[in-house]
Formats: C-alpha cells, sequence, structure tokens
C-alpha cells in the first residue's frame, strides 16, 4: 500500500519570508562593500598600504561567519526579528567606527560590529530560518536569499564609486550606515514571522543523529565539507575584493572596474537562481562539483588576459561559475544530517566559509604587497579552487558507491 507524502509546509507567505531575507542581506552586506571600493583611497591614507583595508574587509568576512555561530544560537532563543534588529544597528555603528580612518577602527569596525554583531545576526540565523519555511523546493529558497551577497555588489559598487569620488569614503560610510538602518528594521519587524511546525513525520526523522553517512562517521563528512567550504571561498573572494584596484592598476577607469565587479555579482545573482533549481533535482554535493570545477576554469581567466572587453567576460563567466557553491554546502547539510542539527551545522559551516572569504582577500593584498603585481594572487587562488574539486569529488565518488551498494538514490 502506498503511504501518502506527508503534506507540504510551503506556501505563499514562505516567498513572501524568502523574498524579505533577500531585501535584508543585500542591504546588510552592502556595507564591506564601500571598503572594497574605496580600497585605493583608504591605503593612499595609509601610506599605501593594501592590506590594511583588505584585511578590513576580511574580518567583515570572518566576522559574520563567527557571529552566525553566538547570534544564531540566540536566534533560537529570541526569534531571527530581533537578532535581525540587533544586527542592523551594529552595522551602522561599525560603518560610524570605521570613518575614523585608523587601522584599528577599520579592524574593529568591520570585524567586531559589521562582522560579529552585524552581519552575524542575520546572515546564518537567515538560512536556517528560511531553511524551515520549505521543504520541497528547498534549494531554490536558499539560492534566493543567498543572492543577497551578489544582488549587494551587483547593485552597491556602482553606487559608491562615484559617492566616493563626490562625498569622500567617510561620508558614504555615514549616509549608508543610516539608510541601511532605517530599512532594514522596519521589515525584520513586518515580516519576520515565526515559522511553520514541522510535519510530524519530519519530525520524528529529525529526532536522532544518524550513526553513517555514506558509510563514514558524520564528523569525518561534516569536516570534509567544512575545509572545502573554506577552500573555495579563498578563491572567491580574491577577484570580488580585488578587481577593482587590478583594474586601477592595469590603466583601467575605476568606474570600469566598479562595473567589472557589478557584472560578475550580477551574473552570480542570476546563475544562483539556475544553481539552485539545479541543486533540487541533483542534490547539494552533485552541485557542489560542477560549481566548483566552473569557478577553478573561469578563475584560470583573470592569469590570461588584461584587455577590458577579456576581463569583462571573465568576470561575468567567474559569477556564473561559483554562485551555486555556498546554498549547495547548505543544501548538503540539510540533505545528509538531522534538521535538528541544522541550527549549529550550518552557521559553522558558514564559518568556514566566511573565513575563507576573509582569507582569501587578505591573502591576496598580502601577495600584492610583497610582489607588486596580482598574479601571485590569482595563482594562489586556483590551488586553493583545485584542492577544493578534489574534496568534494571525494565525497561525490563516496555517495555514488554508497547508494550503489545499499540501493538507495
Amino acid at each position: 500500500m502506498r503511504v501518502p507524502a506527508a503534506p507540504s509546509i510551503e506556501s505563499k507567505q514562505s516567498w513572501i519570508v524568502a523574498t524579505a531575507a533577500l531585501v535584508v542581506l543585500t542591504l546588510s552586506f552592502g556595507a564591506p562593500w564601500i571598503v572594497v571600493v574605496a580600497l585605493k583611497p583608504i591605503a593612499a591614507e595609509l601610506d599605501g598600504t593594501r592590506s590594511i583595508p583588505a584585511l578590513a574587509s576580511a574580518l567583515a568576512w570572518f566576522g559574520q561567519g563567527l557571529g552566525g555561530i553566538l547570534m544564531g544560537r540566540l536566534a533560537e532563543i529570541i526569534g531571527v526579528r530581533w537578532t535581525v534588529v540587533c544586527g542592523a544597528v551594529m552595522i551602522c555603528l561599525g560603518l560610524l567606527l570605521s570613518m575614523g580612518g585608523a587601522p584599528w577602527q577599520l579592524y574593529v569596525g568591520h570585524g567586531l560590529f559589521i562582522g560579529i554583531l552585524g552581519n552575524g545576526g542575520i546572515n546564518a540565523p537567515f538560512y536556517v530560518y528560511v531553511s524551515r519555511w520549505f521543504d520541497r523546493r528547498r534549494g531554490s529558497a536558499l539560492a534566493l536569499i543567498s543572492s543577497g551577497t551578489f544582488f549587494a555588489g551587483s547593485i552597491w559598487p556602482n553606487v559608491f564609486e562615484p559617492a566616493i569620488a563626490a562625498l569622500g569614503w567617510r561620508q558614504t560610510m555615514l549616509w549608508y550606515g543610516l539608510f541601511e538602518l532605517v530599512v532594514i528594521v522596519p521589515i525584520a519587524l513586518t515580516f519576520l514571522k515565526s515559522p511553520p511546525e514541522q510535519p510530524a513525520v519530519a519530525l520524528a526523522g529529525a529526532a536522532s543523529a544518524p550513526q553513517r553517512v555514506f558509510g563514514w562517521p558524520p564528523r569525518v563528512v561534516y569536516i570534509l565539507l567544512a575545509a572545502a567550504g573554506f577552500l573555495c571561498c579563498v578563491t572567491m573572494s580574491m577577484p570580488q575584493v580585488h578587481l577593482v584596484a587590478f583594474c586601477s592598476d592595469i590603466g583601467i577607469k575605476p568606474a570600469h572596474g566598479a562595473a567589472m565587479l557589478s557584472l560578475l555579482l550580477g551574473a552570480g545573482f542570476i546563475s544562483r537562481q539556475i544553481w539552485g533549481a539545479i541543486s533540487d533535482r541533483i542534490g547539494g554535493l552533485r552541485t557542489l562539483l560542477l560549481s566548483s570545477a566552473s569557478q577553478a576554469v573561469a578563475m584560470s581567466g583573470f592569469l590570461l588576459t588584461q584587455d577590458e572587453v577579456g576581463l569583462f567576460i571573465v568576470s561575468a563567466a567567474f559569477g556564473l561559475g561559483f554562485a551555486g557553491l555556498v546554498p549547495a554546502y547548505v543544501l548538503a547539510i540539510r540533505q545528509h544530517f538531522p534538521a535538528s542539527e541544522a541550527s549549529w551545522r550550518i552557521p559553522v559551516l558558514l564559518l568556514l566559509n566566511g573565513t575563507g572569504m576573509g582569507t582569501g582577500g587578505w591573502l591576496a593584498g598580502v601577495l600584492y604587497d610583497y610582489f607588486g603585481y596580482y598574479a601571485p594572487a590569482f595563482a594562489a587562488g586556483i590551488l586553493a579552487n583545485l584542492l577544493n574539486l578534489g574534496v568534494i569529488a571525494v565525497l561525490v565518488i563516496r555517495m555514488k558507491v554508497f547508494n550503489l551498494r545499499t540501493g538507495a538514490q
């Protein structure tokens, strides 16, 4: 006798919540882009040392990952609505502190306030929260909200570049901090309601942790996924953080570099929706494998051309390639580990992602300061990507072998 499928928890409200999360993330992740677009002007006030603003950007990424663990636990107690409101306030304070321009102010403003307390209270809690509104199109929903970082990158550099030229980077930080605060808080208070109750069948299945994943201890699979997440994000961050400065170095106008960055992230936003639909069909791990291979190929293009038209093409290809990675990690966690563990597994994984983003941006700045050009940094990014591809390939092969042995799908 055929067992009827459990009723879906998805509804119109699910997509309203996901869209609200996308808007909030687009605004909250706009804040770290100011220091990216203003990397050269800020460095000019610091004896030309690019590694200082690059490290501030890195700390914002690392901080949001670390804060995701701390604030994720808090969101389970007080609700995601209030961690988002708190995060918006902290982002504003972080930008105000960073206006001072001293290295410690940039580091604390971006690492602690924008990162740990700001986006840390928004990003990781949103992944857990939104995933609880979906059961059938979870991959598409995660792809949508994770596109907030791309949407931010495709919009704000083109806004910040002329604003910095006209007002200076300090005033740009001031006005943007106030803007994101007055927009995010009302959205959070209005739309972020409690998620629906999970069906009893799903809850029963999530009550106990699996003894094995693909025949391996769950800890081993999780560590490999986390390591892969770190490595892919090292590569992912380098063009995002340094593309505007790289273009300026080789004679391309900063405005064109900002447009190139917007194209990269805009392509990522569009293709992430496609990757989300793909992941709903083939699963998180296989999506990771395809997206990682695409990112490696596109990253190689930054070593092969310095022509402006060529770099626009490479930037678009990079955005199309790497867009599937982050939501596919979250989907893999939800597919292969109990839902009851999502509140800590997802934030820890995102911490590794954020650490990789921060490491890549900072490492590229250090390598540039040492060599005086970006080719060694891009080569290091390609190496990290190849290591990531190897780890994911091991997991996919192991999953395939295990499924063949057990007759699983």
